[in-house]
């Protein structure tokens, strides 16, 4: 599914214009993002869990020249989804 097509998913199910669902989901996306940053997790009931995940600096191969490089350590999002959504996906292969 794309952006668009969330979109408009979100604008039937919530009788909503187009704009509107836009709106909506740009800042759901944004409260998360900013949640992430501040407090490191965030939990949405019957979605799941967004944190922080640190991945330490290592070192890597260059696949072109077969060189060694060094990766920096760096920040990335992990997400756990909820039991009711695990539950969910398991109901319908039932």
């Amino acid at each position: 599914m794309t952006k668009a097509e969330l979109i408009a998913k979100i604008a039937e199910d919530a009788q909503l214009t187009q704009t509107q669902a836009n709106k909506a989901l740009l800042s759901f996306i944004n409260t998360v993002g900013d949640e992430i940053r501040s407090t490191g997790s965030i939990n949405v009931t019957g979605l799941g869990i967004f944190s922080v995940s640190e991945r330490s600096a290592r070192t890597g191969i260059n696949p072109r020249t077969r060189e060694p490089l060094s990766i920096p350590a760096s920040k990335g999002v992990k997400f756990r989804a909820s039991k009711a959504l695990k539950d969910s996906l398991n109901e319908s292969n039932s």
